[in-house]
Protein backbone atom coordinates (compact mmCIF):
# COMPACT_ATOMS: atom_id res chain seq x y z
CA UNK A 1 0.00 0.00 0.00
CA UNK A 2 1.22 3.43 -0.71
CA UNK A 3 2.47 5.19 2.46
CA UNK A 4 3.23 9.14 2.68
CA UNK A 5 5.54 11.51 2.51
CA UNK A 6 6.12 11.76 6.26
CA UNK A 7 7.31 7.68 5.88
CA UNK A 8 10.53 9.68 4.76
CA UNK A 9 10.83 12.70 7.26
CA UNK A 10 13.76 11.04 9.12
CA UNK A 11 15.36 10.45 5.72
CA UNK A 12 16.43 14.14 5.40
CA UNK A 13 17.57 14.94 8.33
CA UNK A 14 20.65 15.32 8.30
CA UNK A 15 23.25 14.70 5.49
CA UNK A 16 24.80 11.09 6.96
CA UNK A 17 20.78 10.35 6.86
CA UNK A 18 20.64 11.17 3.77
CA UNK A 19 23.44 9.35 2.74
CA UNK A 20 22.42 5.91 4.25
CA UNK A 21 19.41 5.94 2.90
CA UNK A 22 20.85 6.85 -0.84
CA UNK A 23 23.17 4.57 -0.93
CA UNK A 24 21.06 2.01 0.90
CA UNK A 25 19.07 2.02 -3.12
CA UNK A 26 18.97 -0.78 -5.03
CA UNK A 27 22.63 -1.12 -7.22
CA UNK A 28 21.68 -0.21 -11.22
CA UNK A 29 22.13 -3.19 -13.12
CA UNK A 30 24.35 -1.54 -16.00
CA UNK A 31 24.24 -4.37 -18.65
CA UNK A 32 20.23 -4.97 -17.91
CA UNK A 33 18.76 -1.25 -17.78
CA UNK A 34 20.96 -0.95 -21.14
CA UNK A 35 19.44 -4.10 -22.47
CA UNK A 36 16.09 -3.27 -21.53
CA UNK A 37 15.90 0.31 -23.33
CA UNK A 38 17.48 -1.35 -26.33
CA UNK A 39 15.09 -3.66 -26.28
CA UNK A 40 12.02 -1.27 -26.37
CA UNK A 41 13.80 0.85 -28.56
CA UNK A 42 12.90 -2.10 -31.28
CA UNK A 43 9.11 -2.01 -30.91
CA UNK A 44 7.66 -1.04 -34.30
CA UNK A 45 4.68 1.30 -34.18
CA UNK A 46 2.62 1.91 -37.43
CA UNK A 47 -0.18 3.84 -39.46
CA UNK A 48 -3.04 4.74 -36.44
CA UNK A 49 -0.92 4.01 -33.87
CA UNK A 50 2.34 6.09 -35.30
CA UNK A 51 -0.33 8.79 -35.66
CA UNK A 52 -1.34 8.68 -32.28
CA UNK A 53 2.00 8.81 -31.10
CA UNK A 54 3.08 11.64 -33.42
CA UNK A 55 0.33 13.87 -31.95
CA UNK A 56 0.88 12.69 -28.41
CA UNK A 57 4.59 13.74 -28.75
CA UNK A 58 3.54 16.85 -30.48
CA UNK A 59 1.71 17.70 -27.08
CA UNK A 60 4.68 16.66 -24.69
CA UNK A 61 6.98 19.14 -26.32
CA UNK A 62 8.95 21.86 -24.17
CA UNK A 63 9.91 24.62 -27.24
CA UNK A 64 12.93 25.76 -26.44
CA UNK A 65 15.21 28.64 -26.78
CA UNK A 66 18.13 29.06 -24.52
CA UNK A 67 20.62 30.98 -26.69
CA UNK A 68 22.39 34.30 -25.50
CA UNK A 69 21.19 35.52 -28.98
CA UNK A 70 17.69 35.40 -28.20
CA UNK A 71 15.11 38.35 -29.04
CA UNK A 72 12.13 38.87 -28.22
CA UNK A 73 11.10 38.67 -31.76
CA UNK A 74 12.36 35.31 -31.88
CA UNK A 75 10.83 34.12 -28.66
CA UNK A 76 7.24 35.65 -30.22
CA UNK A 77 8.15 33.50 -33.42
CA UNK A 78 8.69 30.12 -31.26
CA UNK A 79 5.03 31.37 -29.35
CA UNK A 80 3.51 32.03 -32.52
CA UNK A 81 4.66 28.39 -33.70
CA UNK A 82 3.99 26.14 -30.00
CA UNK A 83 -0.05 27.32 -30.49
CA UNK A 84 -0.28 26.79 -34.08
CA UNK A 85 3.19 24.12 -35.03
CA UNK A 86 1.49 23.42 -39.08
CA UNK A 87 -0.39 26.81 -39.74
CA UNK A 88 -2.08 24.50 -42.90
CA UNK A 89 -3.50 22.37 -40.68
CA UNK A 90 -5.34 23.64 -37.66
CA UNK A 91 -5.82 19.91 -36.10
CA UNK A 92 -2.37 20.05 -35.01
CA UNK A 93 -2.07 19.88 -31.43
CA UNK A 94 -0.45 22.69 -29.49
CA UNK A 95 2.87 21.83 -27.92
CA UNK A 96 3.14 21.56 -24.19
CA UNK A 97 4.82 24.92 -23.18
CA UNK A 98 7.73 27.50 -24.63
CA UNK A 99 10.70 27.50 -22.40
CA UNK A 100 13.22 30.32 -22.31
CA UNK A 101 15.40 32.38 -19.94
CA UNK A 102 14.15 34.52 -17.30
CA UNK A 103 14.34 37.50 -19.28
CA UNK A 104 12.13 36.37 -22.03
CA UNK A 105 8.85 35.86 -19.89
CA UNK A 106 7.20 37.88 -19.92
CA UNK A 107 7.25 38.38 -23.66
CA UNK A 108 6.46 34.62 -24.05
CA UNK A 109 3.58 35.29 -22.36
CA UNK A 110 2.37 38.39 -24.26
CA UNK A 111 3.19 36.43 -27.23
CA UNK A 112 1.12 33.50 -26.13
CA UNK A 113 -1.86 35.30 -25.48
CA UNK A 114 -4.20 33.14 -22.97
CA UNK A 115 -3.49 30.16 -25.21
CA UNK A 116 -3.22 26.77 -24.05
CA UNK A 117 0.63 26.95 -23.54
CA UNK A 118 2.56 26.46 -21.02
CA UNK A 119 5.41 29.29 -20.37
CA UNK A 120 8.66 27.36 -19.04
CA UNK A 121 11.43 29.60 -17.66
CA UNK A 122 14.94 28.11 -16.55
CA UNK A 123 16.56 29.14 -13.91
CA UNK A 124 19.32 28.78 -10.64
CA UNK A 125 21.95 29.96 -12.74
CA UNK A 126 21.35 27.31 -15.54
CA UNK A 127 23.06 25.81 -17.13
CA UNK A 128 26.36 25.49 -15.29
CA UNK A 129 24.46 26.57 -11.88
CA UNK A 130 27.53 28.12 -10.63
CA UNK A 131 25.79 30.90 -8.72
CA UNK A 132 25.47 31.92 -4.80
CA UNK A 133 22.01 30.39 -3.19
CA UNK A 134 20.64 34.05 -2.99
CA UNK A 135 21.15 34.72 -6.86
CA UNK A 136 19.47 31.31 -7.96
CA UNK A 137 16.84 32.26 -5.68
CA UNK A 138 16.12 35.36 -6.89
CA UNK A 139 16.46 34.29 -10.60
CA UNK A 140 13.54 31.78 -9.91
CA UNK A 141 11.37 34.91 -8.33
CA UNK A 142 12.13 36.94 -11.26
CA UNK A 143 10.57 34.09 -14.00
CA UNK A 144 7.97 33.22 -11.67
CA UNK A 145 6.96 37.18 -10.88
CA UNK A 146 7.15 37.57 -14.78
CA UNK A 147 4.45 35.01 -15.30
CA UNK A 148 6.00 31.88 -15.94
CA UNK A 149 4.11 28.46 -15.11
CA UNK A 150 7.08 26.16 -14.66
CA UNK A 151 10.75 26.76 -14.07
CA UNK A 152 13.65 24.70 -14.98
CA UNK A 153 16.37 24.36 -11.82
CA UNK A 154 19.50 23.32 -12.46
CA UNK A 155 20.96 21.18 -9.24
CA UNK A 156 24.77 22.00 -8.25
CA UNK A 157 26.30 18.73 -9.55
CA UNK A 158 29.61 19.57 -7.90
CA UNK A 159 27.81 19.47 -4.25
CA UNK A 160 26.19 16.51 -5.23
CA UNK A 161 29.05 14.61 -6.95
CA UNK A 162 31.28 15.77 -3.89
CA UNK A 163 28.99 14.23 -1.66
CA UNK A 164 26.87 16.77 -0.20
CA UNK A 165 23.32 15.06 -0.37
CA UNK A 166 21.87 17.53 1.94
CA UNK A 167 22.79 20.63 0.42
CA UNK A 168 21.56 19.20 -3.21
CA UNK A 169 18.09 18.22 -1.35
CA UNK A 170 17.59 21.86 0.46
CA UNK A 171 18.93 24.14 -2.69
CA UNK A 172 16.03 22.13 -4.17
CA UNK A 173 13.45 22.71 -1.28
CA UNK A 174 14.50 26.29 -1.20
CA UNK A 175 14.01 26.84 -5.19
CA UNK A 176 10.43 25.08 -4.81
CA UNK A 177 9.16 27.81 -2.14
CA UNK A 178 9.93 30.70 -4.59
CA UNK A 179 7.62 28.96 -6.92
CA UNK A 180 5.04 29.58 -4.90
CA UNK A 181 2.72 33.06 -5.33
CA UNK A 182 1.67 35.44 -3.38
CA UNK A 183 -2.20 34.02 -4.44
CA UNK A 184 -1.22 30.82 -2.91
CA UNK A 185 -0.54 29.14 -6.87
CA UNK A 186 2.59 27.76 -7.95
CA UNK A 187 5.08 27.27 -10.64
CA UNK A 188 5.58 23.66 -11.19
CA UNK A 189 9.01 23.04 -10.64
CA UNK A 190 11.37 20.64 -12.80
CA UNK A 191 14.86 19.36 -11.19
CA UNK A 192 17.48 18.91 -13.73
CA UNK A 193 20.19 16.75 -12.82
CA UNK A 194 22.80 17.19 -16.19
CA UNK A 195 22.71 12.94 -16.01
CA UNK A 196 25.52 13.23 -18.73
CA UNK A 197 27.85 14.76 -15.50
CA UNK A 198 26.93 12.28 -12.76
CA UNK A 199 29.16 10.02 -14.12
CA UNK A 200 27.01 6.49 -13.18
CA UNK A 201 23.66 5.00 -13.14
CA UNK A 202 23.54 4.89 -9.53
CA UNK A 203 24.06 8.42 -9.18
CA UNK A 204 21.09 9.32 -11.13
CA UNK A 205 18.60 6.90 -9.38
CA UNK A 206 20.19 8.73 -5.85
CA UNK A 207 19.62 12.61 -8.01
CA UNK A 208 16.02 11.22 -8.80
CA UNK A 209 15.38 10.45 -5.08
CA UNK A 210 16.79 13.59 -3.98
CA UNK A 211 14.55 15.49 -6.47
CA UNK A 212 11.56 13.39 -5.64
CA UNK A 213 12.12 13.65 -1.52
CA UNK A 214 12.73 17.49 -1.71
CA UNK A 215 9.19 17.99 -3.96
CA UNK A 216 10.58 18.37 -7.07
CA UNK A 217 7.01 18.05 -10.01
CA UNK A 218 9.25 17.19 -12.57
CA UNK A 219 13.05 15.00 -12.59
CA UNK A 220 14.82 16.20 -15.58
CA UNK A 221 17.73 14.60 -17.57
CA UNK A 222 19.73 17.53 -19.05
CA UNK A 223 20.27 20.73 -19.89
CA UNK A 224 20.99 20.31 -23.10
CA UNK A 225 24.47 21.81 -23.36
CA UNK A 226 26.46 19.35 -22.29
CA UNK A 227 27.92 15.96 -24.77
CA UNK A 228 25.86 13.33 -23.29
CA UNK A 229 22.12 14.67 -22.37
CA UNK A 230 18.94 12.33 -22.55
CA UNK A 231 19.44 8.44 -23.56
CA UNK A 232 16.71 5.55 -23.45
CA UNK A 233 18.63 4.21 -20.49
CA UNK A 234 18.98 6.71 -18.37
CA UNK A 235 15.47 7.67 -18.97
CA UNK A 236 14.24 4.65 -18.17
CA UNK A 237 15.86 4.33 -15.02
CA UNK A 238 14.08 7.88 -13.76
CA UNK A 239 11.22 6.65 -14.93
CA UNK A 240 11.40 3.00 -13.01
CA UNK A 241 12.73 5.94 -10.32
CA UNK A 242 9.56 7.61 -10.33
CA UNK A 243 6.97 4.21 -10.79
CA UNK A 244 8.74 3.24 -7.33
CA UNK A 245 8.26 6.81 -5.77
CA UNK A 246 4.65 6.35 -6.22
CA UNK A 247 4.65 3.17 -5.05
CA UNK A 248 5.53 3.87 -1.64
CA UNK A 249 3.97 7.49 -1.51
CA UNK A 250 1.56 7.87 -3.90
CA UNK A 251 2.95 10.89 -4.78
CA UNK A 252 3.46 10.79 -8.94
CA UNK A 253 6.21 13.03 -10.54
CA UNK A 254 7.09 13.84 -14.08
CA UNK A 255 9.86 13.30 -16.51
CA UNK A 256 11.28 15.11 -19.06
CA UNK A 257 14.32 13.74 -20.64
CA UNK A 258 16.14 17.21 -23.01
CA UNK A 259 19.08 17.46 -25.78
CA UNK A 260 19.40 15.14 -28.36
CA UNK A 261 16.15 14.21 -29.10
CA UNK A 262 15.52 15.30 -32.66
CA UNK A 263 13.75 12.73 -34.89
CA UNK A 264 9.65 11.21 -34.87
CA UNK A 265 11.96 7.93 -34.38
CA UNK A 266 13.63 8.96 -31.66
CA UNK A 267 10.78 10.27 -29.21
CA UNK A 268 8.76 7.07 -30.29
CA UNK A 269 10.67 4.96 -28.80
CA UNK A 270 10.44 7.37 -25.64
CA UNK A 271 6.95 6.94 -25.69
CA UNK A 272 7.14 3.27 -25.46
CA UNK A 273 9.76 3.46 -22.99
CA UNK A 274 7.07 5.77 -20.97
CA UNK A 275 4.06 3.15 -22.07
CA UNK A 276 6.04 -0.27 -20.89
CA UNK A 277 7.69 1.14 -17.81
CA UNK A 278 5.09 3.47 -15.76
CA UNK A 279 2.13 2.87 -17.84
CA UNK A 280 -0.50 5.27 -19.84
CA UNK A 281 -0.59 7.37 -16.57
CA UNK A 282 2.34 8.84 -17.70
CA UNK A 283 1.10 9.24 -20.90
CA UNK A 284 0.24 12.99 -20.94
CA UNK A 285 2.11 16.32 -21.09
CA UNK A 286 1.11 16.66 -17.33
CA UNK A 287 3.17 14.19 -16.76
CA UNK A 288 5.92 13.87 -19.76
CA UNK A 289 7.88 16.25 -21.60
CA UNK A 290 10.63 16.26 -24.35
CA UNK A 291 12.85 19.38 -23.89
CA UNK A 292 13.18 19.77 -27.44
CA UNK A 293 14.04 22.25 -30.11
CA UNK A 294 14.99 20.98 -33.67
CA UNK A 295 12.05 17.45 -32.61
CA UNK A 296 8.86 19.35 -33.47
CA UNK A 297 10.05 19.84 -37.23
CA UNK A 298 10.38 16.29 -37.81
CA UNK A 299 7.76 15.58 -36.32
CA UNK A 300 5.45 17.76 -38.35
CA UNK A 301 7.36 16.30 -41.24
CA UNK A 302 6.25 13.15 -40.80
CA UNK A 303 2.93 13.66 -39.78
CA UNK A 304 2.34 15.85 -43.06
CA UNK A 305 3.38 12.47 -45.11
CA UNK A 306 0.77 9.97 -42.77
CA UNK A 307 -2.16 12.94 -44.07
CA UNK A 308 -1.10 13.84 -47.58
CA UNK A 309 1.03 10.35 -48.80
CA UNK A 310 4.06 12.49 -49.51
CA UNK A 311 6.93 13.49 -47.86
CA UNK A 312 7.21 17.11 -47.65
CA UNK A 313 10.53 18.22 -46.42
CA UNK A 314 11.85 20.69 -44.18
CA UNK A 315 11.39 24.11 -46.81
CA UNK A 316 7.31 22.91 -45.76
CA UNK A 317 7.65 23.95 -41.91
CA UNK A 318 8.48 27.16 -40.48
CA UNK A 319 11.94 27.76 -39.21
CA UNK A 320 12.21 28.13 -35.50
Amino acid sequence: MPTTLTAFADVTTSDSALRRFLHGLPGVDAVGLEARAAALGTRSVKTTAKAYAIDLAISMIDLTTLEGADTPGKVRALSAKAVHPDPTDRSTPTTAAVCVYPDMVATAKAALNGADVKVASVATAFPAGRAALPVKLADTRDAVAAGADEIDMVIDRGAFLAGRYLDTYELIKAVKAECVRPDGSAARLKVIFETGELSTYDNIRRASWIGMLAGADFIKTSTGKVGVNATPANTLLMLEAVRDFRAQTGVQIGVKPAGGIRTTKDAIKFLVLVNETVGEDWLSNHWFRFGASSLLNDLLMQRQKLSTGRYSGPDYVTVD
